[in-house]
């Protein structure tokens, strides 16, 4: 049977009380170039997105979990992206918000939680990764859960006035 609970979290859907927490990963600078943001969110925003974040995956083609620590904290979020069920893929990306929270194994294991329902319940055939070059952190992360690098898209995100090369990691349904 499928959980998904791991050793270190586990993942939950959005709840109307996540809204602070989400007003503060979706309003650090830090981590706007990977998400793609370049205004800051009003809370305001952020709770019309809850409102509607009980959206089934097929009509939003998207899904964004909340991982949890063993005492219910909240600490990063878990999101599925891009979702194409005719042709079986998804993409992944992930975020611990605090420091302190990263380096754990939580990340790893929220990804692999991650993997395993998109194989096992959405049926996908693959799920990918896509990581700036200079994220080494995140490279031995999606290497370490067994996804290959397939490209290096060059010169794909333009941040802070320069362009960056993204790689693309992917990994096949055994």
């Amino acid at each position: 049977m499928l959980k998904l609970k791991g050793r270190l979290c586990y993942l939950r859907a959005l709840e109307p009380q996540d809204l602070d927490f989400l007003y503060e990963i979706e309003n650090d600078a830090a981590v706007w170039e990977i998400s793609g943001t370049t205004t800051p969110y009003s809370k305001h925003i952020l709770r019309q997105y809850l409102d509607n974040a009980h959206k089934d995956i097929y009509e939003a083609k998207q899904l964004r979990l909340v991982i949890s620590d063993n005492e219910d904290r909240p600490i990063g979020l878990v999101d599925m992206f891009d979702f194409d069920p005719k042709n079986h893929r998804a993409g992944l990306g992930v975020i611990i918000l605090a420091e302190g929270d990263r380096n754990k194994g939580i990340g790893s294991e929220a990804i692999s939680l991650m993997i395993d329902y998109a194989f096992s319940i959405l049926d996908l055939r693959q799920v990918y990764a896509n990581v700036m070059e200079e994220n080494a952190a995140s490279i031995h992360l999606f290497t370490k859960l067994g996804f290959s690098r397939v490209g290096t898209k060059k010169h794909w995100i333009f941040y802070n006035g320069e362009f960056k090369n993204e790689i693309l990691f992917q990994k096949l349904k055994d």
